[in-house]
């Protein structure tokens, strides 16, 4: 009787881990990662970050309306991760200044623009919100029409004055310098 209870466990536990990695290599191949680097100077500006497709969907709009990614509502900047930005230099975001190091970045989308976050909390995973308290700071950008980018994409370029990164999603399209500071 141990004996058949000890079998049928261990086939119920590989079955679960079957099961996991399934659905996590699914979820990464719907939205694999992405990284985006620009070398700026002698120093470098990284961003890691998964990159969700569109797929006939309402990307930012109202809850009401079955929007993807509703306004006022938290999002990654991205899908799976939170998004991560690595500046080797130190750097103003917005009005503020922070040393070089490594920092997560998210969203609230709104209506013409996009309010962008710098927090300090690199330990939370997937899709769990960050700990507000560890914001640092808040940018707000406007949002701008583009071509339709069906995979979202940021893009790091250098600048005279440090870098900016591009983000691109649907047909939209905002921008978030990174100056020297």
């Amino acid at each position: 009787m141990k004996k058949k209870l000890l079998i049928g466990f261990g086939i119920l536990v590989v079955l679960l881990v079957v099961a996991v990695a399934y659905l996590n290599n699914r979820n990464r191949t719907l939205s694999p990662p992405g990284t985006a680097e620009v070398a700026v100077g002698n120093e470098t500006v990284t961003v890691n970050y998964s990159r969700p497709s569109v797929r006939n969907r309402m990307i930012f709009g109202e809850k009401e309306e079955g929007a993807l990614q509703p306004y006022g509502y938290y999002w990654r900047l991205g899908a799976n991760e939170p998004t991560t930005i690595k500046v080797d230099y130190d750097f103003q975001f917005g009005d503020e200044s922070f040393q070089a190091g490594e920092y997560v970045i998210y969203a609230f989308p709104r209506k013409g623009e996009m309010e962008i976050r710098l927090n300090s909390d690199l330990r939370f995973w997937g899709y769990t919100e960050p700990d507000y308290t560890k914001d640092l700071a808040t940018v707000i950008v406007p949002l701008s029409q583009n071509d339709h980018t069906e995979q979202f994409t940021i893009e790091a370029q250098e600048t005279k004055r440090g870098a900016i990164l591009i983000f691109k999603w649907g047909n939209f399209q905002w921008e978030l310098p990174l100056e020297r500071k």
